[in-house]
């Protein structure tokens, strides 16, 4: 049975699109609760101003609770060396800066070209040896961009490499606007692996912005992709990049990857349960997956072992 790693980010790239922001108690409930229906990877927060993302001003202290779960891997998303500086004073495992391969998304986002943003990889790269964290590079719009519009393929592979050599241990590629389709996840996925190896892209980040979300995940499936980031309830997008809403939802997900006979480690009836605390902590906010509103799931172990 294949090992899949269903990695959580919804408390930052959920929330960061959410214009409520939710009270620290609740966050700390949400990811204690995911950890013990079987989630091992969560990204808590992102080390951004304040001014900027209020909804994550609390970082450091989700961080810093996160890190009391057993068995849990504790991620934060930093924009640039500040950040990383801040990520590994609060004790995170793992860091992950995003590398928009639009760089008119960049410099939407992070308010830098692609020139200085390899400066800050690198600069990430060496603050994250000397702490002990893991450092991933996020390549992001990379299946397209809403602004920018075509992303080429070769220039994806081409800042991969840059980024590679700048000191990056690991990739994600990363659907940001919901472009992509299942013959560009099997392709791009080739062509980068083909430039920084197989074992340093492992990890898809998907949005199911036009509902390919699933399906591009069975492509990354039959291309040994290992790892598959969700967030619960469809929480999130990214705020810089218009109309680029809906992550793969987390339940749903994990559902889809059981019934196929893969082993995520997750107890599905937990994990529905969590739905509850976002529901309460966000009024009003809308909280999407079409496992959740079918009813009970069928005991999938179960069905499989018959």
């Amino acid at each position: 049975m294949t090992r899949i790693l269903v990695s959580e980010v919804g408390p930052r790239d959920g929330l960061q699109s959410v214009d409520q922001v939710m009270p620290t108690e609740a966050k700390k409930r949400w990811i204690a609760a995911e950890a013990a229906a079987g989630v091992t990877e969560i990204e808590v927060g992102s080390f951004v101003p304040a001014k900027l993302l209020p909804q994550l001003a609390d970082t450091a202290e989700i961080v810093a609770f996160a890190k009391t779960i057993p068995g849990l891997t504790v991620v934060a998303l930093v924009p640039n060396a500040r950040g990383a500086e801040g990520a590994a004073a609060a004790g995170a495992d793992s860091i992950s800066i995003p590398f928009s391969m639009s760089e008119t998304h960049s410099i939407r986002n992070v308010r830098k070209d692609h020139p200085a943003m390899l400066a800050e990889i690198r600069a990430c790269a060496d603050i994250a040896k000397a702490s002990g964290m893991h450092f991933a590079v996020g390549l992001s719009t990379a299946f397209g961009c809403t602004i920018e519009g075509h992303v080429s393929e070769d220039q994806v592979v081409r800042l991969a490499a840059a980024a590679l050599a700048a000191g990056a241990q690991e990739f994600s590629l990363s659907d940001t606007t919901g472009y992509a389709d299942p013959a560009q996840v099997r392709r791009l996925t080739r062509k980068v692996r083909a430039e920084v190896g197989d074992d340093k892209l492992t990890t898809l980040h998907l949005h199911n912005t036009r509902g390919l979300g699933l399906a591009n995940v069975v492509a990354g499936l039959e291309e040994g992709i290992t790892t598959f980031d969700a967030s619960l309830c469809g929480l999130g997008g990214c705020p810089f990049a218009p109309g680029a809403s809906g992550n793969i939802v987390t339940e749903d997900l994990v559902l889809m990857l059981e019934a196929m006979g893969c082993d995520t480690g997750i107890d599905l009836d937990k994990l529905l349960k969590v739905r509850e605390i976002l529901a309460e902590a966000l009024p009003g906010e809308p909280l999407y997956g079409f496992t959740a509103d079918a009813g009970p799931p069928i005991n999938l172990r179960e069905r499989n072992a018959a």
